[in-house]
């Protein structure tokens, strides 16, 4: 019971020294008061170490950013992983932001028509005007500055990958656009049009269907294939009542109630099902659906399981509408049902609407975002929102590999100094306990390695090898040259210490008890030293992410897809990402700074604790 009791008050006396280090360090009281027990515990190395190290507030402060970055980048990856091969074009370089789907407030519950673009929308309200809201092309912002929308009064407006379209009052086509693939301006003929029925802004072409069931088509039709205005089927032409477009494709619901697809056509595409009666359509970037007597029919490229439609939709379907990746379709009570890819949580449909309290009447589902407008006109919205620290030049976002590189990076980092640090403990624990021929064969041996260019060297073996490895096996290469590379330093260290201690009595003792030489090195002479080796470690560590994030940077190191917080730094060299994308190059280099200025002022730290007579030298 004494020896639980004493374990007890020793543990309650350093948890007090902790806990009034942390007060005295962010609230201003340093003075600590301690019992006369305490006090004698506190004469333990250990405890004096730590002791001195909570004393220093720069340090402490440190080691908590660096806990931060190192538990935040791990955690952050385990429950949301990375997709590292995801990629979409339309939303490149899109700027920090969570304000995709900031929907103005004067428009919600009093919406008619809403269309979703890339990274922006319009809506149409019940009084004609027409709103815009997210992120657009400055090209598109001037555009609109230039003709202001409201001069008109909409009826219908589309949203595309840059441009927007829209139908006035009066039946006629407007449209606003970046000077680009003619899209400011409408076909001669549509101009003159005064019967405008629909209008669908696609991927950087734009499509309008008048009255008549004639069909407009015109911008950079190179994606469509052999599609041109002058291309379109006789038997589509002046035949069309509504239409649907993809990235290469455009989808036609006729007059009576059959599909045709035109475009690039895709061998999958081609294979439409013969359908009658058919009521409503829609279109993904790969997968095509059609409602026809209350029934989904999918064809198209089973990507994503945009093919595998849920078994329990209803047979009272009425409205269908299509994303980039994901379906949405509402039946006649009101409810919503959803498949496809949820990458930006596209498909988890609010609460309220999942649970039938709030009854669906009309729904927009764009390339991410989706928007629900209920019987009185109020929205509910959900899909993607922004990039907290934007997107890159392919269209990924920047925070989730920020965090995703940064495990990898910190991973590299702490593999190459544990290699670093057993190879530099054995060789100069043996170097410094034998000395003689074995010590001086060992410190040649150690200089040789320290002497070796590292960088020319792994460029080198990166060029020669690299190439035939897979991503995961380079990553590997890369860890064990940082670590095999990088020992000789601490071995000199280690050895500077152990010759020290070898003369000490207790060594002697050892000796003269019988204990074996490497156990003597290993369990008595090395733990008297082992806070040196903790702090050059710490140091280390700080030198290794900086040089694997070198390497990823110049391209020799680890390579995409895998993200780290170096190779996210290569595509950011030049001039006009600098200027006009910051967000690509601060971030990762904001991260890669404060991680290793924490882990030196830790370092720093723990040496002065360790030796406070640094301070004074």
């Amino acid at each position: 019971m004494d020896n639980k009791n004493n374990k007890s008050k020793k543990k309650n006396s350093i948890f007090r020294m902790l806990s009034n280090a942390f007060k005295g360090m962010f609230f201003g009281n340093n003075k600590v008061e301690m019992s006369i027990l305490e006090e004698e515990q506190m004469q333990s190395p250990m405890r004096t170490i730590i002791r001195n190290f909570l004393g220093n507030k720069i340090s402490v402060i440190g080691l908590i950013v660096f806990v931060a970055i190192f538990i935040g980048c791990f955690v952050y990856s385990a429950i949301n992983p990375l997709d590292k091969y995801f990629f979409d074009i339309t939303q490149k370089n899109i700027g920090p932001g969570l304000d995709i789907m900031s929907m103005p407030k004067e428009l919600n519950g009093n919406v008619k028509e809403i269309g979703v673009g890339s990274t922006f929308s319009v809506g149409v309200d019940n009084n004609g005007k027409m709103y815009t809201w997210g992120k657009m092309d400055p090209r598109l912002v001037e555009s609109l500055k230039a003709n202001p929308a409201s001069q008109y009064k909409i009826k219908s407006a589309s949203a595309g990958l840059n441009h927007i379209l829209a139908i006035t009052e009066d039946g006629q086509a407007i449209t606003w656009a970046p000077k680009r693939f003619k899209l400011e301006t409408l076909p001669s003929r549509l101009a003159a049009e005064k019967n405008v029925k629909q209008v669908a802004a696609g991927y950087q072409f734009s499509v309008v269907v008048t009255e008549e069931g004639y069909m407009y088509i015109w911008g950079n039709t190179n994606f469509l294939g052999s599609l041109h205005q002058d291309s379109i089927p006789e038997d589509v032409q002046w035949n069309v009542d509504k239409v649907d477009v993809s990235t290469d494709n455009v989808i036609a619901l006729l007059k009576d109630g059959t599909i045709r697809v035109m475009g690039a056509e895709s061998p999958s595409y081609r294979n439409v099902p013969d359908l009658k009666n058919v009521t409503d359509i829609a279109a993904t970037d790969s997968v095509m659906i059609a409602l026809s007597e209350g029934k989904v029919h999918a064809w198209g490229n089973p990507l994503h399981n945009l093919m595998d439609v849920p078994e329990d939709l209803p047979n009272d379907l009425v409205n269908i509408s299509g994303g980039r990746y994901h379906f949405l379709a509402t039946d006649s009570s009101g409810m919503v049902y959803s498949w496809g890819r949820n990458n930006y949580k596209q498909l988890d449909i609010p609460s309220n609407i999942e649970s039938g309290k709030t009854k669906i009447k009309e729904l927009y589902a764009g390339y991410f975002q989706n928007y629900a407008v209920d019987e009185q006109g109020k929205v509910t919205k959900w899909g993607l929102k922004g990039y907290l620290m934007g997107a890159d030049d392919y269209g990924r976002d920047v925070f989730a590999r920020l965090m995703a590189g940064g495990r990898l990076t910190l991973t590299v980092g702490a593999v190459a100094i544990t290699i670093q640090v057993i190879i530099g403990v054995i060789v100069g624990g043996f170097a410094g306990f034998y000395g003689g021929k074995i010590d001086n064969f060992l410190m040649r041996f150690a200089e040789i390695v320290g002497a070796i260019p590292f960088i020319p060297l792994a460029m080198t073996l990166s060029v020669v090898i690299g190439n035939k490895l897979t991503e995961n096996q380079r990553v590997y290469l890369i860890m064990g040259i940082l670590g095999i590379l990088g020992w000789s330093g601490l071995a000199r260290l280690v050895r500077g210490q152990i010759l020290a201690e070898r003369e000490k009595e207790f060594v002697l003792a050892a000796k003269a008890t019988g204990i074996k030489e490497r156990v003597i090195i290993f369990r008595h002479i090395i733990p008297n030293v082992i806070t040196v080796v903790i702090v050059n470690a710490t140091l280390g560590y700080a030198t290794s992410l900086l040089t694997e994030s070198s390497l990823s940077y110049l391209g020799f190191g680890v390579l995409e897809p895998n993200p780290t917080w170096g190779n996210m730094l290569t595509g950011s060299q030049s001039s006009n990402t600098i200027a006009n994308y910051w967000w690509r190059w601060v971030f990762p280099a904001l991260a890669l700074s404060m991680c290793t200025i924490s882990i030196n002022m830790v370092g720093d730290g723990l040496r002065d604790a360790i030796d406070p007579k640094s301070n004074d030298r």
